[in-house]
C-alpha cells in the first residue's frame, strides 16, 4: 500500500502567509509551537533570496528567484544539490513543477493562492498545505508524510508562496 492510500502522518508545520517583503525573517513552528526553522529574507543582487535555517542558525537551503528568466522560476540550493521550481498555468489553477537534480521530481497543484494544495512525487502525496488547521491569521499548515526531506519540502513551500504572490 503506497503513500497515496494513507493519511499523512509525518511532521506538521505552521507557516506565515504572504511571507515577506525582502528583508523580513520569520519562524516556522512545529505543531507543538516550537520554533524549528527560520526563513531569512535577503535582497541580493536584484534577486529575492531566502535562507532556510535550522533553529540554531545553520543554513539548510538557499532559495533564489531568477529575475532575468522568461518564466517564473526559483532555485533551491542545498549543499551540492539543487532543485528548480517552475510555475505553469493549467486552466484556471496554478501548477508547479519542481525538478530535483539527481532525484525524483515533485509537482504541486490545487488552490495555491488560498493555500489549499498538495505536493506529489511519483503520484504519491508527500505534503498537503492548508489554512484550515490553524486559526492564527495569516498562517497556514504544511502536513508531510513520514520520512520526507523536511527542509526541501519547506523550501518548496516558501518558493510557491513567494511565486504565487509575485
Amino acid at each position: 500500500m503506497g503513500l497515496r492510500h494513507r493519511g499523512l502522518e509525518g511532521p506538521k508545520f505552521q507557516m506565515r502567509e504572504k511571507i515577506m517583503a525582502i528583508g523580513d525573517d520569520y519562524w516556522i513552528e512545529d505543531d507543538g509551537g516550537n520554533r524549528v526553522f527560520k526563513v531569512n529574507g535577503k535582497a541580493v543582487r536584484l534577486r529575492d533570496t531566502f535562507i532556510l535555517e535550522d533553529a540554531r542558525g545553520a543554513e539548510l537551503a538557499k532559495i533564489q528567484e531568477k529575475k532575468l528568466s522568461v518564466r517564473d522560476k526559483m532555485t533551491i540550493e542545498r549543499g551540492a544539490s539543487k532543485a528548480t521550481v517552475h510555475k505553469r498555468l493549467i486552466g484556471l489553477r496554478d501548477h508547479y513543477i519542481i525538478e530535483v537534480e539527481g532525484g525524483e521530481d515533485f509537482k504541486a497543484h490545487g488552490n495555491i493562492v488560498d493555500h489549499e494544495y498538495e505536493i506529489e512525487r511519483d503520484g504519491d502525496t508527500v505534503a498537503t498545505v492548508s489554512k484550515k488547521w490553524f486559526r492564527v491569521r495569516d498562517s497556514y499548515g504544511v502536513q508531510m508524510a513520514e520520512d520526507q526531506d523536511v527542509p526541501l519540502l519547506l523550501a518548496i513551500t516558501v518558493c510557491i508562496d513567494a511565486m504565487a504572490r509575485g
